[in-house]
């Protein structure tokens, strides 16, 4: 009913925003659809903060989200409200629960989904917060699967006076306080789907985005990919290889293609890989389906939307694991990925304060025409010349009972045919050529009337050189111009790189020239977003200095509107406004500088000033819809209704429709119950639009208004943000209303504080006077420090500490405080945040994640094994609740040679994946099965040490491995399978075995501590068992050598061009270091450095599995 409810509130919305319209052609409906899902666990109720973990080659930032990442694999039906557009050609159905993602697109002249059509929803581990689904189009803004990719987002439906039919779906995105909205829209009379997207900055700073529409369709052996025929080279993520567009050689992303293969072709990825066109003219890409004569095109104006990429996990072993890893039966797909202001991964570009990105996409089916060489919206042409012979194809998505197929050469009519084609009756016909003629002379067209549809004429390359991969950037004291470190700091923040500063780039430049206006004024920015705004300040008076230097007005004000923010936010609002004043000199800085001093003239009561101010902004960015709410709010106020509901018309209608602030005016100048019903039906689904609305009346200093709409939620009696309460308490401050203030304020310390994660710079400012009003609340700096430990984590500490002061039985902070003391950790601060985490787990609300933190604290104290096991095992119902603490009570117990109890545990659980991450307990059942394999064969218990072995290799499906350039444990295995058959007498057998773990080769050169390395030790034991000493004494000097050369390394070697995970801690790496040159030395027969390698490992990491057995079996 809720669902309803809210549906009749975005319906009467959409009344006020359009016209009457006629019947539409196009039908628009929702129904419920009950689908199979495998259901997810609660999110993680701790905060989750950036720790240096890359998601998709950039930041993986989750906080200010919580994590996603427990799946259950309970499968359940599942309702879920499906909203459906049709017309006479095809039918797309949307799901604003999971994303706003379109679900289905069936073309209904051949029943094909040319869009992937999921029969079932299977969360896997692959989204930036966690869970992540395949199938349909997902929307990835502004980060490439993007936080919300599976939760619910707002939409309404719009209908539109052309008879065509739209469906918007969007969100606020807290990370960044962004907005994005796209509108679905099908045209009565064409097969073309229309995505309208619009990108808001509703912040005052300077942001960066991508967004990136990601298509999947259907795979087998018969589809293909089609970029346009000019494309010559693929790149890859962060353009740091590239390789020859269709026929690729030599080695692309950890594969080899040496051979010279087609990667157009999904059957020729046997690995996954990303392949982006290298095309910056054409506006086409499309996917066809040979065997069943079908497809997708996608078109647009690729001066704004330059993206095109290929994605595949493969149809090797990882491809198949990921396929029954996110479907049941709809089988491998492939993504056809089209991105707006991007054409890479990550690939970032900047939207100014107060921007609005708008611009559309298009796709549509294609059927029986043989594939694609041009596209535009009108049609689609498919020319192919084979041994005399052109095989000629027209696919229009719209009907046209008389056009005109034409094909030529040179001067020369080969063909001229009237035809009817449409959605239904494409056009393809077959004709002999002229003896020796030139197929470059062709040209075919398809034309109504006296207006050409489509045209090509095969291109004839010239071939072009490869373009020059991109390098990471050297250390910041190597670069030899300050415009270059600027430039260096300025591309590192711009694509959220999630291993590299700005800061010591820019700090750098300043050390050379202490007053550069624009390094001064980047990292100023970079403050600002850390709410440092202090020391933007003083950045940016430098900056000015320089910049005003001999009384002269800058060229650029954008120093100057940023130190007006920076004031503004510390409460000196004269300096403020006098400095975003000079700033409107700028024509670049108009809009924001003047909306600014609205907000300040507003906060001062000054209503026409502040109108004034508003109207300045606009006629400088019309679509600042902060600037049109505010707007319609001083209309409102100043007694003029009517024309604030036409501001707010219109500002839904061009900027952006779901926008929760135009409805809230709304309901403040109209008073409906409908009005209202919207406004409460956003707020409680999607909390956070109420606490930015909030946000935005206080930046404005119309508390009044703020809280007569915060008031409406929390009068709803539903479950309500702590943060809503404190928001009221600080609006009532500010009325003067005392009593009211203590009442919210008291709500607000006594919520619960789980999933309470704040993440505007405004609250800040709120909590701090929540806590002068009551220093006795506990929940006020909890949360305070939740806000700041990202951006100031010193001060979070001390937010913390004194929450703990007042409290200390809340497990969470204790947790925290743990956290942060270890990441900062000097020698006995270590000890302190083992303290903290202690203290946690022992408090009656107990969190899995506490257990596997505070183990690993443990390990990197040194701590023994067996009494972290002892912890774990006290506490395991808690510890199996996440996979990554039941995974460290899994390798605990192979070090404390508990295989069997171990073993036990792994056949009893089902673990997650994720996408290229470290976890691998797969790895853990390889050891378990080597380690008893190993006392089997000490025993004489040949046969039983053969089937351990044995059964090392065939892990079960419930451990996925996430291994995505080689590190197999195959060598290993094999040689010892060998050694058992050689026990057992076959020596034959064992010889085959030999020479499978010699075949075995690792796909990507690994880095000189990585693990997998020692495949190679195996590879050399197997070669001398062959006879081959010299060849294995080769590899051992290389181990001796790989080992010594990552000693010399001083800090763990940043990986610039990561895509997941965390760095590789110091103590891991040394402990990787000895070992590696402890296997060496063993190989060479040189026992005591071997034996002293191993115990170094030992030192740094007690719990080093290879370390352990390796020197248990020198020392017998």
């Amino acid at each position: 009913m809720k669902a309803k409810r809210f549906l009749a509130g975005t319906l009467v919305w959409a009344a006020l925003l359009s016209a009457a319209a006629p019947q539409p052609a196009v039908k628009v409906w929702q129904q419920d659809l009950v689908l199979p899902t495998y259901l997810l666990g609660p999110p993680e109720p701790n905060p989750i903060f950036f720790f240096g973990r890359a998601s998709q080659g950039a930041e993986g930032r989750v906080y200010p989200y919580p994590l996603y990442d427990r799946l259950t694999y309970r499968k359940a039906a599942k309702t879920y409200k499906i909203v459906y557009l049709e017309n006479e050609y095809v039918r797309v159905g949307i799901l604003p629960e999971l994303g706003g993602r379109l679900f289905e697109g069936i073309d209904k002249t051949n029943n094909y989904n040319f869009i992937y059509r999921q029969h079932v929803i299977k969360p896997a581990l692959i989204g930036l917060i966690g869970a992540w689904i395949s199938g349909g189009i997902e929307w990835n803004i502004p980060h490439h699967h993007r936080a919300t990719t599976v939760l619910p987002v707002q939409y309404r439906i719009e209908s539109n006076p052309d008879g065509s039919q739209t469906v918007w779906v969007g969100e606020l995105e807290i990370r960044h306080r962004m907005r994005w909205a796209v509108g679905y829209t099908l045209h009565p009379g064409s097969a073309h789907l229309e995505a309208r997207i619009r990108i808001l900055n509703r912040t005052p700073l300077v942001q960066t985005m991508l967004c990136w529409a990601n298509v999947a369709v259907h795979a087998n052996e018969n589809y293909q990919v089609i970029f346009p025929p000019r494309t010559q080279w693929g790149a890859h993520h962060h353009k740091r290889e590239f390789t020859q567009w269709p026929i690729a050689r030599g080695r692309y992303g950890g594969a080899d293609f040496s051979a010279g293969v087609d990667v157009s072709w999904y059957k020729n990825h046997v690995a996954s890989n990303s392949i982006f066109a290298w095309n910056y003219e054409d506006d086409f890409l499309a996917g066809y389906d040979h065997g069943k004569q079908a497809g997708i095109i996608s078109v647009a104006d690729h001066h704004i939307v330059p993206g095109k990429k290929l994605w595949t996990w493969g149809t090797g072993p990882r491809g198949r694991m990921w396929d029954k890893i996110l479907t049941d039966e709809d089988g491998p797909y492939i993504e056809l990925m089209v991105g707006a202001y991007s054409d890479n991964q990550p690939d970032y570009s900047w939207l100014q304060p107060y921007e609005t990105k708008s611009f559309p996409m298009y796709w549509y089916p294609l059927r029986a025409i043989g594939g694609v060489k041009n596209a535009n919206l009108d049609a689609a042409v498919n020319l192919e010349v084979s041994q005399g012979r052109a095989r000629l194809g027209f696919y229009t998505p719209a009907p046209h009972p008389a056009a005109t197929v034409w094909l030529k050469a040179a001067n020369k009519i080969l063909l001229r045919e009237t035809v009817a084609i449409g959605p239904s009756q494409p056009y393809r016909r077959e004709i002999q050529l002229p003896a020796g003629l030139d197929e470059h002379s062709l040209r075919a067209s398809l034309s109504v009337g006296s207006r050409e549809l489509i045209a090509y004429s095969p291109v004839r390359l010239e071939p072009q050189p490869m373009p020059k991969p991109v390098e990471p950037p050297p250390p910041p004291q190597q670069i030899k111009t300050i415009e270059e470190l600027y430039l260096t700091g300025l591309r590192i923040e711009q694509f959220h790189h999630p291993s590299l500063d700005a800061d010591p780039y820019w700090e750098e430049a300043l050390r050379r020239d202490p007053a550069d206006v624009r390094v001064n004024t980047a990292l100023a920015i970079n403050y600002l977003k850390k709410a440092r705004f202090g020391e933007a300040e003083r950045l940016l008076r430098r900056a000015l200095e320089r910049a005003t230097d001999k009384y002269t007005t800058p060229k650029d004000g954008e120093p100057l509107y940023y130190l007006g923010l920076a004031l503004k936010a510390q409460g000196r609002l004269d300096e403020a406004y006098r400095h975003c004043y000079l700033a409107t000199w700028s024509m670049a800085w108009r809009a924001a500088g003047y909306y600014c001093l609205a907000e300040i003239a507003a906060g001062r009561g000054h209503l026409e000033q502040a109108l004034d101010f508003t109207e300045r902004s606009l006629e400088a960015n019309a679509l600042n819809v902060r600037a049109l709410s505010l707007k319609a709010a001083l209309l409102r106020r100043r007694g003029y209704p009517q024309q604030a509901l036409a501001v707010l018309r219109e500002a839904a209608r061009r900027t952006d429709p779901l926008d929760v602030r135009l409805m809230a005016e709304r309901w403040l100048v109209e008073k409906t119950s409908a009005a209202r019903q919207q406004l409460l039906g956003a707020f409680s689904e999607h909390p956070a639009t109420a606490l930015e609305t909030a946000a935005e009346y206080l930046n404005a200093g119309l508390w009044a208004d703020g809280m007569a709409v915060l008031s409406e939620l929390a009068a709803t009696k539903a479950k309500v943000s702590p943060l809503v309460y404190y928001y009221l308490g600080y609006f009532a401050q500010k009325l003067g209303q005392s009593g009211k203030a203590a009442q919210y304020y008291a709500l607000a310390a006594q919520a619960s504080p789980e999933y309470v994660f704040p993440f505007q710079h405004e609250m800040i400012e709120v909590l701090e006077s929540a806590i002068q009003h009551d220093p006795r609340d506990a929940r006020a700096p909890y949360y305070l420090g939740n806000l700041l430990y990202d951006w100031q984590p010193e001060q979070a500490v001390r937010w913390w500490e004194k929450s703990v002061a007042l409290d200390d039985s809340f497990a969470i902070v204790h947790r925290n405080l743990g956290i942060a003391r270890a990441r900062a950790a000097k020698g006995s601060d270590l000890m302190r945040a083992i303290a903290h985490l202690e203290k946690a787990v022992s408090l009656p609300q107990k969190y899995a994640l506490h257990f596997a933190e505070l183990d690993a604290l443990y390990e990197a104290a040194g701590v023994a094994p067996e009494r972290r096991l002892t912890m774990l095992e006290r506490h395991h119902e808690v510890v199996a609740q996440r996979d990554d603490a039941l995974a460290r009570e899994i390798t605990l117990k192979l070090v404390l040679g508990k295989c069997d109890e171990a073993i036990g545990l792994m056949k009893g659980r089902r673990f997650s994946a994720w996408e290229g991450g470290s976890l691998n307990v797969a790895d853990d059942w390889i050891e378990a099965h080597l380690l008893r394999g190993h006392r089997r064969l000490a025993a004489g218990r040949y046969r039983e040490a053969l089937e351990d072995y044995q059964t090392a290799l065939a892990v079960p499906d419930n451990l996925p491995v996430e291994r995505r350039f080689g590190g197999s444990r195959e060598a290993e295995v094999n040689y010892w399978i060998g050694v058992a058959w050689e026990a057992l007498g076959e020596r034959a057998r064992a010889r085959e075995l030999w020479e499978k773990a010699v075949a075995g080769a690792v796909q990507r050169l690994p880095p000189p501590a990585d693990p997998s390395l020692t495949q190679s030790y195996y590879r050399a034991r197997a070669l001398e068992k062959l006879g081959r000493q010299p060849e294995a004494r080769a590899i051992y000097e290389e181990l001796v050598r790989s080992g010594s050369q990552a000693l010399q390394q001083t800090s763990a070697e940043i990986d610039f061009f990561a895509s997941f995970g965390e760095q590789q801690s110091q103590r891991s790496r040394l402990a990787a270091a000895h070992y590696l040159k402890g296997l060496g030395h063993l190989g060479l027969e040189q026992k005591d450095q071997a034996r002293a390698e191993f115990a170094e490992a030992l030192r740094f990491s007690p719990e080093h599995l290879g370390a352990r057995t390796e020197l248990a079996r020198l020392n017998q």
